[in-house]
Parts: structure tokens; C-alpha cells; sequence
């Protein structure tokens, strides 16, 4: 692959970066409110992200229609996200403030962010808790009637606001309810079961999109001034995910291939704390949410083999690795470092379970510390979840976790503004890179999402608008529309015409075997190049042997998952191209060559303390690689530490 000299511009403001954010609202172009009524919005996905932002528009004015895959934007997967949403409010008085917020964020994804934005989201946090609890959201609360918090992984402090163990159901009610009255009001339209398959372009703008319905296999065509991917990641691309099976990456992925930058593809989490897969044939892993790291205590027999039920093998004879390792902050270190000591102490064979793939989860000092019933209030239902999928009963015996993967920090390159490389085309939410470098702490998914869709894109996105007054949206008949829909109709015949012997399930699960194997907690040089051989040969087998079953003038989810899988099997490969080429390793990016003598992820901050942003130069030529390089102003660059 080429490097180019282009550093990319992240347009971030001058000044303190305390003072960034309201000076640049300050200086942003305004649109009068009797003129947002001329202009239109598209937006895709219904998650936290996109279903913030349309309801923002719709208050403000504009016209807006929404687009989700979604029977419903209540199934979003933002309700997975269950223990928590970081802000610093400092509720419990133990030192927390919108600085250390920052700061904890910066260094939880190992100094490979953006410090602008991450100051942005710590100040813009704690309006989100103000305006989720007037929406009526159940948050817990204290005895003396403030807002309860409860600690997460990566922070010393106590921050994390939460509604029992479902707090993303019940923001995403929140962001519903108010998308819903936008709706009503006519501001916005919604459509359902409508997958983006295309950005249109003209003039290097983006002017629209093309979509399919997924009950009628109708292609339509959509103008708008702007188009706002809120779609989520791409952890699916493993298979074998945390994700609900419907998530993919395609939105993002065909921007990129329009021109939109990829950033940081290779930065992936693996979340610690997953319910092990019990057979080989499984095809989606479960979530326990990582507030269970409050109470419950990590560990694994000492002995290697030791396959003893857990209740059998006495304390002097358990090693609670974490604290063990990591005695300042214990069980609560950021994700990364968990999985890690995880994987390691399954590499010592001392897993647990019956394919001896995890660790405990152990919740009995925190019973006996402080009784059943206040452990049942906390986690009540996440262990009845537990309890269902396994058929053990947390209370009783240990939970079993392992590391899977989760969320994805890499995504479409945006500047301060939340645009992409694409003018007119933003991403918000886990659809860009922005906030989180190369390790996402836990309880910021939801701030993220919240904060792009309810504060900082209805500012932002003003900026763009005003040089568009009285200029209508470009027509659907234009020649960029017909040719861009042409396109999607070939694509989705190409699939119905290769008429294999094989599901699409097969090349997807191929996939995951390698991405696993080879990118995922840990990679080297041998591994990755392996990777990419294998990945072209799965994709070059996909083209020539897939079955895709029925017609595409129907409900068809074997010709959609067709599109999701070609787009991972081409996603996968730049994901490859990405981590081989940060010779270093930082965060959830773990390169065997490049570890302390301790095993602990080693920088290289002269350099690669840079922002990886990738161009697609079409399918058959290598993408290139643009730089943003990071300023570390504030937050000084150091060797994370947690012990």
C-alpha cells in the first residue's frame, strides 16, 4: 500500500480546549428557523445515535426522513449496551470531574484519539443526564434521592449512571419516544425494513442514498442536502460477535468505496465479558454487561487442568488474576487488559467450563458483603438472563465469561464537525472513529451516541447548510440517482446469478475462523498475511460458489445477508492491511512483536501516533493511507499503566 504527504485537516478550533466547543458553536453559521424548514436531512439507522439526532432535526425544524432495516427503531442494538452511561457529575464527591473524564478517556484507548473531540464529549456528558432524566429515564438513585453511579473499568471514580442492568433500552425508549413525536408532528418521515445500499454522489457531494425495502425488494431513490450515517459497527465481520446478527458494516463500507475515509479499521474490542460459546456451531455469543466487574471477582484455578466444579475449589486455591496483576484498579481495569490476562490464563489451560473456554465471574464475597437482595436490585436481570442461557443460577455458582468480540472504535474518518472526507455525508456514533482511539472504556457507547445525535451534530451540521439556502435537493431523475441505482439492481442480480452450492452462512463463518485467528486479541506480521491470502481466496470461492435462495422482488434474508458478507470479505482484508501496517501495539491493536517484558501493549508514539485513514482506490489497486497526526497538549503521552 502507498502513504500519502496529505495530513488530514480535523478543522478542530483554536484556543483552550476547555473553550473549543463553545466558541465553535458560537462561530458556526446559523440557520434561521424559518429557513431549516427548506432544507432536508437523511438519516440512517434508528439507534441511540441516528434516533437522537432525527428527533433533534425534527424539533429544530428541518424535514427530515429516517431510514432503519428495523421493524422497529426500538430493536436497535443500542439496548444491548445494559450496564451504563458515563458522565462526570460528581455526584458521589470522590474526586470526578469533566477533566479526569477526559483524561481517563484518552488513556483508556491507549493515546490514539483525538483530544478535541474526547474534551467535547466529557463537557457535552453530563447535558445528556439532564436531558435523558427529564425524558423520564429510570435511573437509579441513592438514598438521598440523587442520581445513584457505580464504577466501570478504566476509571477510579465512580460515574457511571445506570437504569438496573437495561440502560440502553431505556434510553433508546427515551430517543424513541422523542423521534416518535417528530413523527407525529409530520417533521419527520420513517421508514422500516429499509436498508441503505448506496451513497449517491454529485459533484463530490453527497446528494442522496438508494434503498431497499426489505419486505417488497423495492429499489427507491432519496434526495436530501445531507445524509447522516448512524448505522453502528462492524463486529459482525467475526461472525461470532456480541452483535445482534442483523448488524453489519455495509452503510460505511459503501461510503468508503464512494471516497469517505477509513479510519483505524484494525482498532476492535474484545470485551471481556461474554458468555463462552458452548459448541462450534453457535452462531451469535451473548453479553453480560461489564457492571458486573463492580461486585463480582475474576479468577480461575490455580492449578493448570483443574476441572473441579467451582464451589469445590477452596479460596487458596483460586488465583484472582486481576488483582493479582493489576492492584490498583483490580477487576476493573479497561477491557483490553482484561481480555488479555483472560486469554493468557486460558493459554496456561486453566479455563473453566465444559470446553474449558472461560473464567469465573464470581458474585459470592459481594452476596455475603451485601446480601442477596442488594445484589438482585443491581444485576437482578442479567443474572435471570445468565441464568436462562446456561441454566446455572449466578447466585449459587460462578458465571462463566469469556472475551469476544464487541465494538468497533475504527470507522468513517470525521473532522471536528462530524463530517466525512465526502462533504454533505457525516457519521455519527459508532459508525465513525472519533472518541475512542484504540480501546473504547466501558459506559461510553451510549455517551458517544447521545452526544453526536442530541449536541453536537444539530450545531454542526448548520455550518454546512447555510451555503445551500434556496438550492433544492438534487433531483431523483438525475443521471448520478440512475446510475447509481443501475448499480445496486446489478449487484443484487449478481448475487441471484452465481447459483452455488453454498450458504451464505458458510463464506461468512469461513471469515470469522480467520478474522479471529488472525486479527483479533492478538496479531503478527506471519498471522496477518496469512490472513489477507485466506480472506481473497474465501472471497474469490464466494463469487463462484454462492447460493442465494428466491427472488429479489420479495422478503429475501438470504440475498440480504449476500450483500452484508461480500462487503465484510472486502472490510476484512483493509482491517488486515491496517494492523499490519501499525507496527506497534496499542489498546485493543495487540502485535506479538511489539509487548514489555511483561506482556503489555508497547507504543511506538514517534511513529504511529497517528489517526490511520484509508482511501479506496478501487477494488482491483491497494488503498491508501492518509495520516492525521495527534497532538497530545493535555493529556501527556506516557506507558499506560494499571497496576
Amino acid at each position: 500500500m502507498e502513504s500519502s504527504i496529505y495530513a488530514l485537516d480535523a478543522k478542530i478550533p483554536d484556543g483552550p480546549i476547555q473553550d473549543q466547543w463553545d466558541q465553535h458553536k458560537f462561530a458556526t453559521p446559523l440557520v434561521n428557523p424559518a429557513n431549516k424548514r427548506k432544507y432536508d436531512i437523511i438519516v440512517i439507522g434508528t439507534g441511540l445515535a441516528g434516533a437522537s439526532a432525527a428527533a433533534s432535526f425534527g424539533e429544530l425544524g428541518y424535514n427530515v426522513k429516517v431510514f432503519t432495516y428495523s421493524d422497529s427503531p426500538r430493536r436497535a442494538h443500542s439496548i444491548a449496551a445494559q450496564g451504563g452511561i458515563n458522565a462526570a457529575k460528581n455526584y458521589p464527591n470522590d474526586g470526578d470531574s469533566i477533566f479526569r473524564l477526559f483524561y481517563d478517556t484518552v488513556k483508556g484507548g491507549d493515546y490514539r484519539s483525538r483530544e478535541s473531540n474526547v474534551y467535547r464529549l466529557a463537557q457535552v456528558a453530563n447535558e445528556i443526564i439532564d436531558q435523558t432524566t427529564a425524558q423520564g429515564i429510570p435511573y437509579a438513585r441513592e438514598y438521598g434521592g440523587l442520581l445513584d453511579n457505580r464504577s466501570f473499568g478504566g476509571a477510579q471514580v465512580s460515574r457511571t449512571f445506570y437504569a438496573r442492568g437495561q440502560t440502553g433500552q431505556q434510553l433508546l425508549l427515551g430517543a424513541y419516544q422523542a423521534l416518535a413525536r417528530q413523527i407525529d408532528a409530520g417533521t419527520v418521515d420513517y421508514y422500516n425494513r429499509s436498508e441503505m445500499l448506496e451513497v449517491v454522489i454529485k459533484d463530490d457531494h453527497a446528494v442522496g442514498v438508494i434503498i431497499r425495502n426489505l419486505v417488497s425488494g423495492e429499489i427507491t431513490s432519496h434526495s436530501a442536502h445531507v445524509v447522516v450515517l448512524a448505522t453502528g459497527g462492524y463486529s459482525n465481520v467475526f461472525f461470532l460477535s456480541t452483535n445482534a446478527m442483523a448488524c453489519n458494516g455495509s452503510a460505511i463500507w459503501r461510503a468508503y468505496r464512494k471516497g469517505a475515509f477509513f479510519a483505524n479499521p484494525a482498532f476492535t474490542q474484545i470485551h471481556p465479558t461474554c458468555i463462552p460459546a458452548a459448541d462450534e456451531h453457535q452462531s451469535k455469543l451473548t453479553l453480560m454487561s461489564e457492571s458486573l466487574r463492580n461486585d463480582g471477582r475474576i479468577w480461575v484455578p490455580i492449578t493448570p487442568g483443574d476441572n473441579r466444579p467451582a464451589n469445590d475449589i477452596p479460596d487458596e486455591e483460586r488465583d484472582y488474576y486481576l488483582e493479582r496483576m493489576y492492584p490498583a484498579f483490580g477487576n476493573l481495569v479497561p477491557r483490553d487488559v482484561a481480555s488479555r490476562a483472560a486469554m493468557r490464563m486460558l493459554d496456561e489451560d486453566r479455563g473453566v467450563g465444559p470446553l474449558r473456554n472461560g473464567v469465573y465471574l464470581d458474585f459470592k464475597s459481594a452476596i455475603g458483603r451485601l446480601g442477596q437482595a442488594k445484589i438482585e436490585e443491581r444485576y437482578g436481570n442479567l443474572f435471570e438472563m445468565y441464568e436462562r442461557i446456561t441454566d446455572e443460577n449466578p447466585y449459587e455458582v460462578p458465571m462463566r465469561i469469556y472475551p469476544a468480540p464487541h465494538y468497533t472504535m475504527g470507522g468513517l474518518w470525521v473532522d471536528y464537525n462530524l463530517m466525512t472526507t465526502i462533504p454533505g455525508l457525516y457519521a455519527i456514533g459508532e459508525a465513525n472513529f472519533s472518541d475512542h482511539g484504540a480501546n473504547r472504556l466501558g459506559a461510553s457507547a451510549l455517551m458517544q451516541g447521545l452526544a453526536d445525535g442530541y449536541f453536537v451534530l444539530p450545531y454542526t451540521i448548520g455550518g454546512y447548510l447555510v451555503d445551500y439556502l434556496n438550492v433544492p435537493p438534487v433531483s431523483t431523475d438525475d443521471p448520478v440517482f440512475v446510475e447509481a441505482r443501475a448499480a445496486v439492481e446489478e449487484q443484487t442480480n449478481a448475487f441471484l446469478a452465481i447459483n452455488g452450492t453454498q450458504s451464505v452462512d458458510h463464506f461468512h463463518r469461513q471469515l470469522g475462523n480467520v478474522m479471529i485467528e488472525h486479527c483479533g486479541l492478538a496479531r503478527s506480521r506471519e498471522g496477518l498475511e496469512t490472513a489477507i491470502d485466506e480472506i481473497r481466496e474465501i472471497r474469490t470461492n464466494f463469487w463462484k460458489d454462492l447460493r442465494v435462495i428466491g427472488t429479489s422482488d420479495s422478503l429475501n434474508q438470504s440475498l440480504e445477508r449476500a450483500g452484508r458478507v461480500a462487503d465484510f470479505l472486502e472490510l476484512a482484508e483493509l482491517m488486515c492491511i491496517d494492523a499490519m501496517d501499525r507496527e506497534e501495539s496499542c489498546g485493543g491493536h495487540f502485535r506479538l512483536e511489539h509487548q514489555t517484558e511483561d506482556g503489555e501493549a508497547k507504543r511506538d508514539d514517534v511513529n504511529y501516533a497517528y489517526s490511520a485513514a484509508w482511501e479506496s482506490m478501487g477494488s482491483k489497486n491497494a488503498p491508501l493511507l492518509h495520516k492525521e497526526f495527534l497532538e497530545f497538549e493535555y493529556v501527556a503521552l506516557s506507558q499506560r499503566s494499571y497496576k
